[in-house]
């Protein structure tokens, strides 16, 4: 199996991005594409700027997501919405197609520094990608990272075991037969 994963921050210390490599220790088997959004930078979506063609950047994220066999993301929170960064993927891939992550079972997650743990863009993404394809099948957010994530792991014994039920859920999903017991 094939998993894409990558936070939604161009943050070179994302915490987010922490999450997600927890996240993909749970699949050692697994081969994995795990994407660095800065590679994808491209200029700010505009109306004029779409005339001139859609960026290669945005063929290949599109590419990375229809290439997998499953997504894991954990989305960074800017003023309450998606990061920039993010949105402007979001945004440029969305005119090409909306099929953006082309029904591929999907791991949401989102942490943040506050108790709120990224909720707001934790929300948007919850609408919004199922609209891009996205199939959903759990999510999982981590309050105030730096009181429950140390070395790599999730430190607080009852979100350990939440994310690790929630872990199980997607990988039930994903392909019963690799991941039984």
């Amino acid at each position: 199996m094939k998993i894409t994963a990558f936070a939604g921050s161009n943050s070179s210390t994302s915490i987010n991005r922490e999450l997600v490599k927890s996240a993909l220790e749970y699949f050692q088997d697994c081969e994995i594409n795990f994407l660095d959004i800065n590679d994808f930078e491209m200029p700010i979506f505009s109306v004029d700027r779409e005339k001139k063609g859609y960026p290669d950047q945005a063929y290949a994220f599109r590419k990375a997501m229809e290439e997998s066999d499953a997504i894991i993301v954990s989305m960074a929170e800017h003023n309450r919405s998606y990061t920039v960064a993010f949105k402007n993927i979001l945004d440029w891939c969305s005119r090409i197609d909306m099929n953006i992550f082309c029904e591929k079972p999907m791991l949401l997650m989102s942490t943040s520094t506050g108790a709120f743990a990224a909720g707001n863009v934790m929300g948007l993404a919850k609408a919004m990608f199922p609209r891009c394809h996205a199939k959903v099948v759990t999510t999982f957010s981590l309050p105030t990272f730096e009181e429950n994530f140390k070395d790599g792991k999730i430190t607080d014994s009852l979100l350990l075991k939440e994310f690790e039920t929630q872990i199980e859920l997607f990988k039930k999903e994903c392909n019963p037969e690799v991941f039984e017991d």
